[in-house]
């Protein structure tokens, strides 16, 4: 993706990671790197200065690489500031953030504004503007993450929060879990014409070794179980699955949450 010079690609890490790089001419800003070796290459071979490091959580996967990747811009002299969540603990930051801050990346010509996303960590965060959201573990395509520290009602509450973004937002997160996605929701939905369309395109893509990422949050109300705890069919499939009485939105989206993590 471009906008008036600006760059957004894809740093493919360990196995189904993307640390996500913003560019606009020589400037550079790192999302989530896990990986400090991948982002030095792509530095290197495309004649970068690294002005910023933004952070959505503490899990290693997204932050392994800052220390290296600081010690890097220190031996080049550049000066590098690092963002991050305020609830997370994590070491490295210089501003920590929360729900409506602002970060201004004046050397990309680019503004974000901070979302609190609790519920895969306690202070996981979202960099989001009019046009694109980086979110880390929250949502996936097809999906979301774990909820590893906080709880449903809180993860229920974040995917919410998205789900209400402008349906033409870019969605950059960080893993490529989308395939395997679909064939949970495919299971909860298994009648959802849009699901199985969905699926045919992602299928291509990743035939040719494409990235299935961004996705838009447009698609994500369509195909997404976990943003479609309102409807019927995905309430009466987490009835099926739990073989009980489910009162509202937030017990469906235990109920698939705790179906998909042993799915």
């Amino acid at each position: 993706m471009s906008d008036n010079h600006r760059n957004v690609s894809a740093i493919k890490a360990f196995s189904d990671n993307y640390i996500w790089a913003i560019s606009c001419q020589e400037n550079l800003a790192l999302v989530d790197p896990g990986d400090a070796q991948v982002c030095i290459r792509h530095i290197e071979e495309n004649n970068l200065v690294l002005s910023a490091i933004l952070v959505t959580h503490h899990h290693n996967d997204h932050i392994g690489g800052i220390a290296q990747l600081l010690a890097y811009a220190d031996k080049m002299h550049w000066s590098v500031t690092v963002y991050g969540p305020e609830n997370d603990n994590i070491a490295q930051l210089d501003v920590t953030l929360r729900e409506n801050d602002s970060v201004i990346l004046t050397e990309l010509g680019c503004e974000f504004t901070v979302l609190d996303l609790p519920g895969h960590t306690h202070g996981h965060i979202a960099y989001y503007n009019d046009k694109m959201l980086f979110c880390g573990d929250t949502l996936f395509s097809a999906g979301c993450g774990r909820v590893f520290e906080g709880t449903a009602v809180q993860m229920h509450q974040s995917l919410s929060k998205l789900a209400n973004l402008a349906g033409n937002t870019l969605v950059y997160c960080a893993h490529e879990y989308t395939a395997a996605n679909l064939k949970f929701a495919m299971t909860v939905e298994p009648n959802n014409a849009e699901l199985h369309e969905y699926a045919e395109k992602v299928k291509t893509l990743r035939r040719d070794n494409k990235a299935s990422i961004p996705t838009i949050i447009a698609t994500e109300r369509q195909i997404n179980p976990f943003l479609r705890c309102h409807t019927n069919a995905v309430k009466q499939a987490a009835i099926n699955y739990s073989q009980s009485s489910i009162h509202n939105e937030i017990e469906v989206f235990a109920t698939i949450r705790a179906w998909k993590d042993n799915f």
